[in-house]
């Protein structure tokens, strides 16, 4: 019975395997479907002009003073509709078109590009199913099976935004080639093949403690993409606003995107929302410590650089309702989060060494 078990776990290892690699053949489908949705969207007129932002413009769609008569003739003068901006300085601007600019076979590749990503997502999921049972554990023991686990909760958050009726297609090429990245590198560099656990890592707090940890991770992963999405947004808006002409390919891509305003919004929500998710993970990690190592707190670099994280983020939030710290400066403060989150996994894992340190990768 044990060498049955054990070719079999070989086979759902091996099954494993030639998942991923089948998921990384739909991304990269995915990948061209989305690049031709943005090439049919570049050639679209409404694409070249929706978002454009001149004084002129930003003059005649001002709110106007309505004028209502009541009965006996008085004239009665209503109040503009006020726009809450969401940053210090933000401009009235309505979002773009998207990728597709309003033409229809752009639509056609985004929609084909988003059900690719599906099936890709699919497959995934049903590699790390079949790594879990081959190693009869959760599949989060080395930096491989969490890379894998990452990407498939990130592309899940997204199609799960789009479920939501969330205005999120634009993030589809840039989530595609970072997954594609992502899986490469772990097939390329980190591949571990399948093992069984160092005995401290024999505990129910591995579901709890690690599965937070990449479910933030991926979410933050999102917020980070919308921030670098809000400074090249804004960038254009600003160039725009006052009268400077950017590159022909710069405003075919940018004025198809949604609005800076919309874009820091998204950010700021997605963040938000995971923060308080973050902080359990941390919390959960010291519990399983001190059941493992007898201590919940040892100033290990995995620990230093998790609360780090958790102090970037924290004052990210604070700086959002500080009125002097909204817009460009609290978006690089995100990404310095972020960059503190993968530092965190890449750059401890590897360089650094600790008790969370296991099997080299």
């Amino acid at each position: 019975m044990t060498l049955l078990a054990a070719a079999t776990n070989e086979s759902l290892a091996d099954l494993s395997n030639k998942l991923v690699y089948a998921s990384m053949a739909v991304y990269t489908l995915a990948f061209f479907a989305h690049i031709t949705e943005w090439v049919f969207g570049s050639r679209s007129k409404v694409g070249r002009t929706a978002a454009a932002l001149t004084p002129a413009a930003a003059a005649a769609s001002a709110p106007a003073v309505q004028v209502r008569t009541k009965g006996g003739g008085t004239a009665v003068l209503d109040k503009p509709k006020v726009v809450t901006r969401v940053a210090s300085g933000a401009r009235d601007v309505p979002d773009g078109p998207g990728a597709a600019g309003g033409t229809e076979k752009g639509d056609l590749y985004g929609r084909i590009a988003v059900s690719l990503t599906v099936l890709g997502f699919l497959i995934e999921a049903s590699g790390v199913v079949s790594r879990a049972m081959s190693v009869e554990r959760a599949p989060w023991g080395n930096m491989y099976e969490f890379n894998l686990t990452f990407s498939t909760v990130a592309v899940g958050a997204y199609l799960m935004l789009l479920a939501l009726k969330k205005n999120v297609r634009w993030l589809g090429l840039i989530l595609v080639t970072s997954i594609l990245l992502d899986l490469g590198i772990a097939t390329t560099w980190l591949y571990t093949a399948s093992d069984q656990l160092v005995p401290a890592l024999h505990s129910y707090w591995l579901w709890i403690h690690v599965s937070t940890a990449i479910f933030c991770g991926a979410v933050f992963y999102i917020g980070a993409a919308g921030a670098v999405l809000y400074l090249f947004r804004d960038s254009y808006e600003s160039h725009l606003e006052a009268g400077r002409t950017p590159g022909r390919f710069r405003t075919s891509v940018l004025e198809r995107m949604p609005s800076a305003a919309s874009l820091d919004k998204f950010s700021y929500r997605i963040n938000a929302a995971v923060f308080p998710l973050w902080t359990f993970t941390i919390v959960a990690g010291a519990i399983w410590a001190g059941d493992a190592w007898g201590r919940y707190w040892g100033w290990d670099p995995k620990e230093v650089w998790s609360f780090v994280t958790w102090v970037a983020y924290a004052c990210y939030l604070h700086a959002r309702a500080t009125a002097g710290w909204k817009g460009r400066k609290a978006a690089y403060l995100a990404l310095f989060a972020f960059a503190c989150w993968i530092w965190n996994y890449y750059g401890v894992n590897i360089l650094l060494s600790g008790k969370h340190s296991y099997a080299g990768v």
